[in-house]
């Protein structure tokens, strides 16, 4: 065993740094692995602080640690060793948790399938579950959940941190997993507190005198002795218990008559079954029915190909059938040939024997035979360049068969593209443009087809011709149109300028007339003032002439009334004209814009109408030059 410094402060165990994990709180990731590797929790190591007991004082002085027994989270953030990202131990934890609540009879409805990624509120419902197997009155609370069951979990002494967030999305992928293994540790906690329920006894030494002892007691005992020894080598300063971690190890084998072969063959029967159950699951997530319907397709492609294989063999092995009847009964005709040439050459030889020839004879004969051999041989090779050049002509006429049915095929794309076919079609105009095969046609020339294609392609070429026609007449005389609407637009414009200056010319004369009035208001004004200089001159003097002041004042004040009324009346006879003049302006200027955006608007509309035109003209256009294209082509 490692020592580590006698001096240092620790409030929780250290872990080991080769990821092992607690025999109580770890999750198992093999049912059957009961009695595998035992994985007890290292001690971390902090400073020189001083290590003390939470039972008193030890007698190891500086060699012992501070141990806050009791208080399982610290400040310090433990890392969860557990392999919560491995996409097989989350697999493996979800069917765990999936067997636990259907075996303790949840109330819904749990499948692996709905485990992947759970909602919020199923995750609530089987916290609440799993919990109520601990405390049978527990509720879920209904304000401020994400931050009751961290709590809960703390309380509980859950040693790894779950955060207040990962509350609000439980089913995202990175909060699933440490949500997950909360669960599979609570799951855990659950079982441990129901064999412990019912275990009365702490040890099995103070029994009644049963022979027999339980195996509930006797685990509990060698796992207490397990825990006091290694507490102890713990606050000496050990940091590792591979000792301890042995001799417990062999104390449960013989505790539980573990065979180890047994155990073996079932970890490899418990591997082979895990294999199986992944190849099934596999199996089941891809689609067999899209799958079936594919293969379906495809064999049904491959059964029309070879239906037209067939077809295609078929006519193939009734030419050759007609071309070896012809050949069998040339063979007969060669074989009678054959037949008559042995009698004669029977004949012959009998003569040969039965009379004599002179070497003179005997010589022209050979001669005669060689001419006859050499005409053969060359008759022969005749034969096979005959059939040679007869089988290239066979195998040029399919070859040039097979492209004329791909310029064929072309050619019905193209028209079908076009609308010419069938003969109902938009453009077919009735007409027929389809070419049909040659087994349907019989013995099909190329004039023929000409004839069928091309005069009905004449026709439609002179109507779009008249057409087109028709619509630039129809163009030429809409642009005279748009002409004339240009020069009247341009002559109401020229009308509108000169009432603008007209309306400038009164603006200008308007503004004359009011400082013109501006004058003579301020000569009013100075006549007023001058008449009240007379009018206090006149009050100065009333003792001395008082009865002519004032007859002075009323002829005077009679004198500016009557000016003031004429000043009054020309100002509103000045105002009622500028008025009406104003009035009669305005609404000509508006009569007159009205009409120009009437004119305009109009003007917009058939620049519309001559752009459609136009832009049918150039489809026109383009269809004519690709009928001339492909009736030159055909021609």
């Amino acid at each position: 065993m490692s020592r580590r410094p006698s001096r240092r402060f620790s409030e929780m165990p250290m872990r080991v740094t080769d990821g092992r994990m607690s025999l109580v709180n770890a999750t198992p990731q093999n049912k059957d692995n009961v009695f595998g590797k035992l994985n007890i929790p290292k001690p971390q190591s902090g400073t020189s602080e001083r290590r003390t007991s939470f039972f008193g004082k030890g007698a190891g002085g500086g060699g012992q640690r501070n141990s806050l027994f009791g208080s399982y989270g610290g400040t310090e953030k433990i890392k969860d060793p557990r392999p919560l990202h491995d996409k097989a131990f989350v697999q493996q934890c979800i069917k765990q948790l999936c067997e636990f609540l259907g075996d303790n009879g949840f109330p819904g409805t749990v499948t692996v399938k709905a485990l992947q990624s759970p909602s919020t509120k199923e995750f609530l419902k089987i916290f609440e579950f799993i919990y109520s197997l601990l405390d049978h009155t527990f509720q879920m609370p209904t304000a401020k959940v994400e931050e009751e069951i961290p709590r809960t979990f703390k309380d509980l002494g859950y040693p790894f941190p779950l955060s207040k967030s990962s509350m609000y999305s439980i089913g995202a992928p990175h909060t699933w997993p440490q949500a997950l293994g909360a669960l599979i540790w609570l799951i855990d906690t659950v079982k441990i507190f129901n064999s412990m329920k019912g275990q009365n006894l702490l040890f099995a030494d103070f029994s009644d005198g049963s022979s027999e002892l339980e195996e509930g007691v006797e685990y509990n005992k060698l796992f207490l002795d397990y825990c006091s020894k290694t507490y102890n080598n713990f606050m000496q300063g050990a940091d590792t218990f591979e000792d301890e971690d042995a001799e417990y190890l062999s104390h449960l084998k013989r505790l539980y008559n573990v065979d180890e072969a047994l155990l073996d063959s079932q970890q490899e029967k418990h591997r082979i079954l895990m294999e199986e159950v992944e190849r099934l699951e596999k199996e089941s997530h891809t689609d067999r029915l899209m799958a079936q319907r594919t293969e379906k397709l495809r064999l049904q492609t491959d059964l029309q190909k070879l239906q037209s294989y067939r077809a295609h063999m078929e006519s193939f092995k009734s030419h050759l059938e007609n071309k070896a009847a012809g050949l069998s009964e040339e063979l007969e005709a060669a074989d009678l040939q054959l037949e008559s040439l042995k009698q004669d050459k029977i004949r012959l030889q009998h003569i040969l024997e039965n009379q004599k020839f002179t070497p003179a004879d005997i010589e022209r004969i050979n001669r005669e035979r060689n001419e006859l051999q050499q005409t053969v041989s060359s008759l022969s090779r005749s034969l096979e360049e005959a059939q040679q050049l007869a089988w290239n002509e066979e195998i040029t006429l399919v070859k040039t068969r097979e492209r004329a049915e791909v310029k064929l095929a072309e050619y019905h794309k193209l028209a079908r593209m076009l609308k010419l076919i069938p003969q109902s079609a938009e453009n077919a105009c009735g007409h027929d443009f389809e070419i049909k095969t040659v087994s349907d046609y019989g013995p099909t020339t190329a004039t023929q087809i000409r004839t069928q294609i091309q005069n009905p392609l004449k026709n439609m070429l002179l109507d779009v011709e008249e057409e087109f026609s028709s619509l630039t007449n129809m163009k030429l005389s809409l642009e005279e149109t748009v002409e004339q609407i240009k020069s009247n637009i341009s002559e109401k414009m020229n009308d509108i300028k000169q009432i603008k200056d007209q309306i400038r010319r009164l603006d200008q004369q308007l503004e004359h007339d009011m400082q013109e009035m501006a004058q003579e208001e301020e000569k009013w004004a100075a006549d007023v003032d001058s008449a009240e200089r007379n009018k206090k001159l006149l009050e100065k003097k009333v003792m001395d002439g008082y009865e002519d002041a004032e007859e002075q004042l009323k002829a005077a004040q009679q004198q500016y009334h009557l000016v003031l009324q004429e000043t009054k009346e020309e100002s509103r006879l000045v105002a009622n004209n500028l008025t009406h003049v104003f009035s009669a302006a305005a609404n000509h200027l508006g009569i007159v814009e009205k009409h120009c955006n009437d004119q305009l608007k109009k003007m917009d509309k058939m620049n519309e109408i001559v752009r459609e035109d136009q832009a049918d003209l150039q489809q026109l256009k383009e269809m004519i030059e690709y009928f001339v294209t492909r009736a030159d082509s055909f021609a």
